[in-house]
C-alpha cells in the first residue's frame, strides 16, 4: 500500500513535467492529452487505494525535522476520491477552455502541481503534513487566479495570496502552541492527549489561530474576502477547483481540529456556530444581489460553506447526539463539491461561447441547448435544497441538528430557534439567486434579437470530451438523492469515524412530512424573494428589463476595513507606538542620569586626553622644570610636553584594544560557523 500512497501522490507531479515539456515543444495535443491521461490515471489509483488500502499509514521520516505522515480511512477515501473525481472532469473539460489561451502549459501544471498537494492535505496524518501540503496548495493555486493577468485577475490573486499567507502563518503559530500543549500533532493522538490536557486556555487560542488559518481557506466569514473575487477572474476549471475542492481543504482542518480537541465542547460549537451562520446568510446575501454569473457561484460557495460550518458546530452543541450533525456535514461538503463542479463548467461553456458573464449580456444562452439546461437545472435543484436531490438529503440532517439541539439545548434554546429561521431563509436565498440565473440564461430571451439568434444557431458548441464531463458529473446529483438510503447515507456512513461519532445512528425518512416540512419552507421563501428580485432588482432602461446591481460599491470588507488597517491603520499605530518606545528609552536615560547616575562636574574640559593623563603629565612636566633649574639645563625650542604624550598613547591604546576586539569578535564568528558544520556533520553524514 506505501506503493500506492506514493503514487497518488508523485503521478500528478510526473504528470505536471510531462504537460508543461509538451507545451516547451509546441507539442499542444500532447500536452492536453498529457494532462488528461493523468486526470484518469489518479482517479483509478485513488479508486485503487480507496478499495484496498483502507487503514493503511505511511510514514517518511526526516522531511522538515519532524517527517511526513499519511493514512487511509472512510472519511479520507471520500474526499480522496472526491477530489480526483473532480481534477479528472475539469482536466477533460480544459482541453477546449484552454484551447484559444496563452500560457497554458503553465496552467496545467500549477493545476497538477495542485492536485498532489490537495491529496496530500486529505491524506494527512498530522496536522504538520497538512500543514505542508496545505501552504503549497495555497501557492500553487495562487497562478489559477492570476492565470489571465488581467488588472482583475492580479488584483484578486494579490488579495488570494495575502489572505493565504496571513492564515497560514496565524496557522503555523496555533500548531507551536498546540505541539507545545500536547506534545503530539498527530491527528488520532490528538483526542486523548487533548482530554489529558490541563491547560484548556492555550488549547482555545491555539485552536483559535488553525481556525483562521483553515478558515482562511475555507472562505469564511470575514476572511471570505478573496472568494467573490478570485472566482469571476479564474478560468472556469480553476474556479470549479477553487469552490469544491480547495475551500474543503480548509474544511478538513477544521474539523480535524473541532473533532479532537474540542469534541463535544458546546463553547467551541457555539462558537463556530455563529461563523456558519454568518458566513452562510451573508454569500447568500451577496448571491442574490449580483448580476454576474460566476460571481453569483461564488458568493453562493461562501454559502454553503457556511450551511457545512454549521453543520460542524452543531456537532459540539448536542455532545453525544452529534451523529445526524456529523453526516450532514460530510454529506454537504461532498454536495457541494459535485454541484459547483458542474455549474462552474457550464459556466465555463458561456465563457467560451460569448465571453461575458453579466446576466443582461448572456440572457437567452441557453434557451435551444437542452445539455446545458438539463445539467444546470440538476446543480441548482441540488444546491437549493429542492426534495429528490442531492442537496436536499444533506440540508435535512443539518436542519433535523439543529431542531434536535432546540429540543435539548436549555438556556441556548432561543438563539438555536433563532438560527433555525436564519438557516431556513439563507435556503431560501438559494433557491431565488439560483432561479434568477437559471431564468435569465436558459428561459428569458435577450433583448438584443441579433445576439439571440446567435445563441440560438449555436448546436455545435462543444466537443465530445467536454459534455460528457459536465453531463457525468451532473449525473451524480440526482444518484444521490433519490435513493438516499442506498447512496447518501452509505457516503455518511464512512466518514463517523473520523469525526468520532459514538451516539446511535437512526435511520432517517428523508420524504416523511416532519422532514419535508423545513424544505418546503424554505421553497416558500425562495419563491417570495424571488418574486421581490424581479420587482425590486430589475429596473427599465430604454424600454427593455435589466437586471440591475444594486449591491453597495463601497461596501467591500477588502476596501472598506481590510486596506485601509493592514495600509495605513495598523502602520501609524506601529510607527506612533516605535516613537513613543524611543523616546522612552532617552526619557529613561535622562532621568537616570539626573537621579542615580548624577553626571560628575568637572572643573573644565580637557583638549585632549583624560583626567588621569592631564595630572600625571602634569606632574611629569613640572618635575622636568624643576630638574632643569637645578641642573640649569637650557629650554628646548620645541618640547613636547608629557600631558600631550600622554593624551597620544592613550588614543593609541584606545584603538588598539578596539582592533583587538573586532577581530576577537570575527573570530567568534567563525567558531560559530565552523560549530554549525561541525554539528551538521555529527547530525547527518556523522551517522554512518
Amino acid at each position: 500500500m506505501e506503493g500506492l500512497f506514493l503514487a497518488v501522490i508523485l503521478v500528478p507531479l510526473s504528470g505536471a513535467l510531462a504537460a508543461y515539456l509538451a507545451d516547451r515543444k509546441g507539442r499542444a495535443a500532447l500536452r492536453d492529452l498529457s494532462a488528461a491521461f493523468t486526470g484518469i490515471a489518479e482517479f483509478l489509483l485513488m479508486c485503487g487505494l480507496a478499495f484496498y488500502g483502507m487503514g493503511s499509514e505511511l510514514y517518511i521520516p526526516e522531511i522538515c525535522g519532524m517527517g511526513l505522515r499519511f493514512t487511509l480511512d472512510g472519511f479520507r477515501s471520500v474526499y480522496g476520491l472526491t477530489a480526483a473525481f473532480m481534477w479528472m472532469m475539469t482536466l477533460l473539460f480544459s482541453a477546449e477552455y484552454l484551447a484559444h489561451e496563452t500560457r497554458t502549459g503553465r496552467y496545467y501544471f500549477f493545476q497538477l502541481v495542485t492536485l498532489s498537494a490537495t491529496m496530500g492535505v486529505f491524506l494527512s496524518a498530522d496536522l504538520f503534513t497538512t500543514f505542508l501540503f496545505f501552504e503549497v496548495m495555497s501557492f500553487t493555486s495562487y497562478v489559477w487566479v492570476a492565470q489571465e493577468e488581467t488588472e482583475g485577475a492580479l488584483k484578486a490573486a494579490g488579495t488570494y495570496l495575502a489572505v493565504a499567507v496571513i492564515g497560514g502563518m496565524t496557522l503555523l503559530m496555533g500548531l507551536f502552541l498546540l505541539y507545545h500543549a500536547l506534545g503530539t500533532l498527530v491527528i488520532a493522538e490528538l483526542l486523548p492527549a487533548a482530554a489529558a490536557c490541563t491547560e484548556k486556555g492555550m488549547l482555545y487560542i491555539a485552536g483559535c489561530l488553525t481556525l483562521v488559518g483553515f478558515g482562511a481557506k475555507a472562505g469564511a466569514f470575514p476572511l471570505h474576502i478573496w472568494l467573490p473575487k478570485a472566482h469571476p477572474v479564474a478560468p472556469a476549471p480553476a474556479s470549479a477547483l477553487l469552490s469544491g475542492i480547495l475551500t474543503k481543504a480548509g474544511v478538513f482542518g477544521i474539523l480535524a481540529v473541532s473533532c479532537n480537541l474540542f469534541l463535544h465542547d458546546a463553547v467551541w460549537g457555539l462558537f463556530l456556530l455563529g461563523i456558519g451562520l454568518c458566513t452562510m446568510f451573508g454569500g447568500a446575501l451577496l448571491a442574490v444581489f449580483s448580476v454576474d454569473l460566476k460571481r453569483t457561484l461564488a458568493c453562493s460557495s461562501m454559502s454553503q460553506i457556511g450551511f457545512i460550518i454549521i453543520g460542524i458546530g452543531m456537532q459540539g452543541i448536542l455532545g453525544e447526539e452529534n451523529a445526524l450533525a456529523a453526516r450532514g456535514t460530510l454529506l454537504h461538503m461532498v454536495n457541494h463539491s459535485l454541484i459547483k463542479l458542474t455549474l462552474f463548467m457550464i459556466a465555463g461553456v458561456v465563457v467560451m461561447q460569448i465571453h461575458k458573464l453579466n446576466l443582461n449580456e448572456i440572457r437567452g444562452f441557453g434557451r435551444k441547448k437542452p445539455l446545458l439546461k438539463i445539467c444546470f437545472l440538476s446543480g441548482a435543484l441540488g444546491i437549493s435544497g429542492i426534495p429528490f436531490m442531492n442537496g436536499y438529503v444533506s440540508k435535512t440532517l443539518l436542519h433535523e441538528s439543529i431542531v434536535e439541539g432546540i429540543a435539548s439545548a436549555g438556556a441556548l434554546t432561543g438563539f438555536l430557534k433563532m438560527s433555525e429561521w436564519i438557516f431556513l431563509i439563507s435556503g431560501g436565498m438559494t433557491l431565488a439567486y439560483m432561479t434568477k440565473l437559471y431564468v435569465a440564461v436558459f428561459v428569458e430571451e435577450n433583448q438584443d434579437k441579433k445576439a439571440q439568434e446567435a445563441f440560438d444557431r449555436q448546436t455545435h458548441y462543444l466537443r465530445p470530451a467536454s459534455a460528457f464531463a459536465i453531463a457525468g458529473s451532473a449525473a451524480v446529483l440526482p444518484a444521490l438523492g433519490v435513493l438516499p438510503h442506498l447512496t447518501s447515507d452509505r457516503i455518511a456512513d464512512l466518514g463517523q469515524g473520523f469525526m468520532h461519532v459514538e451516539g446511535p445512528v437512526h435511520s432517517v425518512s428523508y420524504f416523511n412530512l416532519s422532514n419535508l416540512k423545513g424544505g418546503l419552507i424554505s421553497i416558500a421563501i425562495g419563491i417570495a424573494l424571488y418574486a421581490g428580485i424581479r420587482t425590486f432588482l430589475m429596473k427599465k432602461e430604454n424600454g427593455i428589463t435589466i437586471y440591475k446591481d444594486s449591491w453597495p460599491k463601497w461596501w467591500d470588507l477588502e476596501t472598506l476595513l481590510y486596506r485601509p488597517l493592514l495600509l495605513s491603520v495598523l502602520p501609524f499605530i506601529a510607527g506612533v507606538l516605535c516613537r513613543i518606545l524611543d523616546s522612552l528609552v532617552d526619557w529613561m536615560i535622562l532621568a537616570l542620569r539626573k537621579t542615580i547616575y548624577r553626571d560628575r562636574k568637572i572643573p573644565h574640559e580637557l583638549a585632549e586626553g583624560s583626567e588621569f593623563t592631564h595630572l600625571l603629565g602634569a606632574t611629569l612636566d613640572l618635575l622636568r622644570r624643576i630638574k632643569r633649574k637645578i641642573l640649569r639645563q637650557p629650554q628646548p625650542e620645541r618640547e613636547v610636553s608629557y600631558e600631550h604624550r600622554l593624551a597620544l598613547w592613550r588614543e593609541k591604546f584606545i584603538e588598539t584594544n578596539a582592533i583587538i576586539q573586532r577581530s576577537l569578535s570575527f573570530g567568534l564568528l567563525l567558531f560559530y560557523v565552523g560549530l554549525v558544520f561541525t554539528l551538521i556533520y555529527l547530525l547527518y553524514l556523522g551517522r554512518s
